[in-house]
């Protein structure tokens, strides 16, 4: 008799709960949704941002503002959130850095990348091997094969190191053998001056940023980073082509707080989903040569874990530190 109470006692606890997971499904979101982007205003991602909050507050009637909290390569933001209440309200939207590259920069972080309960990866664009055209190469073996001629001619700009263009430079000469001198600069502005201008010989540079400076013929596009040939530029190869298993990209993902339940990364996955379909965002993304991705939390975890594992392999063997 007793086991049967129990069990019965059980049966009902199990079905209060998920009646009430299902009705706090439903009320959500019942409040003001904050998305922190944990860099200043004006970069690609808090313009992204911006525009999912629009598309967010249209579909669930609610307030969704953007809050900008930079620091420490996206720490602050980022920690920010990690401590924040797991209730789907405060949201971290993010470029790589704090979700993939700082726990292998850094000897110490506030937060635990991979324990962000992943919502969407909302969107990516390749970076993109260019060169100054007084280099004189027009592929990615001839630079290669530049590289090896003359192992102290050659040097490439990022925007500092542990950043993705630095990153993805220092992957290519692992793969391809080379030694390219590492030019670090506080942005990309700077350093893509300095490429055009000639002091500088190449850069991995995100696409949306350096096609202006390529179309008026002021820099050379030799390969883009993604895995397969951009439907913007059909006729340019891969890094890939040459170095296989080569790939760089910029993207912007979505995480929430640790522990944040399950029905609430699924219905804020959904919602960002049908949000990236709306024809003024995809005409954004084709202008920025973005693609859109719009992935569940599953995909979206399995993404961020090859990308942890592929940057951590590289800043440990170029032993990259920051404080």
């Amino acid at each position: 008799m007793m086991i049967r109470d129990m069990r019965l006692g059980f049966a009902f606890l199990t079905a209060a709960m998920m009646l009430n997971l299902t009705s706090h499904a439903q009320e959500y979101p019942s409040k003001l949704i904050t998305l922190v982007v944990p860099y200043a205003t004006g970069g690609s991602t808090n313009t992204w941002a911006l525009m999912l909050a629009t598309k967010l507050r249209e579909k669930w009637g609610q307030p969704v503002i953007v809050e900008n909290r930079a620091g420490a390569n996206g720490n602050v933001g980022a920690a920010s959130v990690y401590k924040a209440e797991p209730d789907g309200y405060t949201l971290l939207v993010t470029a790589p850095g704090p979700l993939v590259i700082n726990k292998s920069l850094y000897a110490k972080l506030d937060y635990e990348p991979e324990a962000f309960a992943p919502v969407s990866l909302v969107l990516m664009a390749p970076n993109v091997l260019v060169v100054n055209p007084k280099v004189g190469v027009n592929s990615v073996n001839q630079f290669i094969s530049l590289a090896k001629s003359d192992p102290k001619r050659l040097n490439y700009a990022s925007q500092g190191s542990g950043a993705t263009s630095h990153l993805a430079a220092e992957s290519f000469k692992m793969m391809a053998g080379v030694s390219v001198t590492h030019i670090p600069y506080k942005g990309s502005g700077p350093a893509l001056v300095d490429l055009i201008g000639g002091q500088v010989d190449m850069m991995f540079a995100e696409i949306s940023t350096a096609l202006p400076h390529i179309h008026s013929g002021k820099l050379r596009l030799l390969a883009v980073g993604s895995e397969k040939r951009d439907p913007a530029l059909p006729d340019v190869p891969t890094v890939s082509e040459t170095l296989p298993g080569f790939f760089s990209a910029t993207w912007t993902g979505i995480v929430a707080p640790p522990k944040t339940p399950q029905f609430i990364t699924e219905k804020l996955s959904a919602a960002i989903a049908e949000a990236m379909r709306h024809p003024d965002v995809v005409k954004s993304a084709r202008e920025a040569s973005a693609i859109i991705i719009a992935s569940n939390p599953v995909d979206m975890a399995k993404f961020t874990k090859q990308e942890s594992e592929r940057w951590g392999r590289v800043i440990r063997a170029t032993d990259t530190k920051l404080d």
